[in-house]
């Protein structure tokens, strides 16, 4: 996943952690042991140094409750969580699909900050109750704050923060089509984006500080994650109420099993066609298997007038093929996600309508984009 490093399951959930972690947990560490040294001096380096490292890890286990809020409501809700990551931004839940109604779309997306606020309260009841002074009450104090900035930053109302999927659910809720969400919440990220980068450029450029150099950071994550998001609200829009069936290259590689190869090679081979591997059909039309041109190799040539197709051909399991009837924007996620260029399409009765290409899909969107001529 991108370089991440898996370091087991949480709840039955891949966790995954970034690289990049280990370097903010360093700088994290090292931030709080200096603060706690030079605000409790009787503490000896190791301690501080000690101490530090247990507040960044108390840390790091509130970005991943927050995270783990958004993936108990979203499997409450039939979702997948196909992993939990921590990287230098924070942390973020990957969901299969998105939520089927804006309500609980909305649901899912306020559970994170809620969780936030909740270990905020109970946090800052500990150290108001309880008679915890020194070093320990200074660690509760920032973790109960940092909760809170967690809480509060998350509800930034832009994407792909929390904020922006609220904003989401609330325009697909009004207008009725959640692409419009995406784009409107993406808009207001991308806003947001901009405004961080200006309060992190301004103060270098003009006072040569870096202080707000992190708001740069920020901004560029804001802006680079609100474009692709919106773009990709642009594909689903446009793939909606398409199916399999519409994207079915016309004249697909289709032969009979009871062809000889002799008749096979004449007729597909050496006719000029261009593919290399060919689905094969029963009498009945039914998907039974596929034979490549390759395979041709494997039989002398003076017998391909005694041979089927049938007897070479290699078996195609149900779990790659695809139904007809089946929305196209999912066939792309599953083209996408088992890194395949082409997938057969059959009906309900097992009947082979074709092959879909990963590039019939492109020219599709591409020509949905076009204008009509006038």
């Amino acid at each position: 996943m991108n370089g991440t490093i898996r370091v087991g399951n949480l709840f039955g959930i891949p966790f995954y952690i970034h690289p990049s972690w280990f370097l903010v947990l360093g700088l994290v560490t090292w931030s709080y042991s200096s603060g706690l040294a030079a605000q409790f001096p009787q503490l000896s380096a190791g301690l501080a140094l000690l101490l530090g490292l247990m507040t960044a890890l108390m840390l790091f286990a509130s970005v991943v409750a927050h995270e783990l809020g958004h993936s108990f409501v979203a499997i409450r809700q039939g979702i997948d969580v196909k992993s939990i990551t921590l990287f230098i931004f924070g942390g973020l839940a990957s969901l299969e699909k998105e939520s089927k109604t804006p309500g609980e779309a909305f649901w899912v997306a306020i559970a994170g900050p809620m969780v936030s606020l909740l270990l905020c309260g109970i946090v800052t009841a500990i150290g108001v109750t309880t008679t915890v002074s020194g070093p320990l009450a200074a660690i509760l104090g920032v973790l109960a704050s940092v909760n809170l900035a967690l809480a509060l930053f998350n509800l930034i109302p832009g994407l792909p923060l929390d904020g922006g999927n609220i904003l989401k659910a609330i325009v697909w809720k009004i207008t009725g089509n959640p692409y419009k969400g995406v784009t409107f919440a993406s808009r207001v990220g991308q806003i947001f984006g901009w405004v961080a980068i200006l309060s992190g450029i301004v103060p270098l450029l003009f006072f040569g500080s870096f202080g707000n150099f992190w708001n740069l950071l920020v901004g560029f994550f804001l802006l680079q994650n609100a474009g692709n998001a919106a773009q990709f609200a642009r594909v689903q829009e446009k793939l909606t109420g398409l199916t399999a069936e519409d994207a079915v290259t016309i004249d697909s590689p289709i032969v009979s099993a009871n062809l000889t190869l002799r008749e096979f090679a004449d007729e597909r081979v050496i006719s000029g066609q261009n593919w290399h591997r060919f689905l094969v059909t029963d009498d009945d039309g039914q998907l039974v298997g596929a034979i490549a041109v390759d395979n041709l190799r494997s039989v002398p040539t003076a017998m391909w007038s005694e041979t089927q197709v049938k007897e070479v051909m290699r078996p195609i399991t149900e779990s790659t093929t695809v139904q007809s009837d089946q929305p196209l924007l999912e066939v792309m996620q599953l083209l996408e996600q088992q890194k395949l260029s082409v997938l057969p399409v059959i009906r309900e009765n097992g009947v082979l309508v074709g092959i879909l290409e990963k590039a019939a899909i492109i020219q599709l969107l591409q020509s949905r984009t076009q204008p009509n001529p006038a």
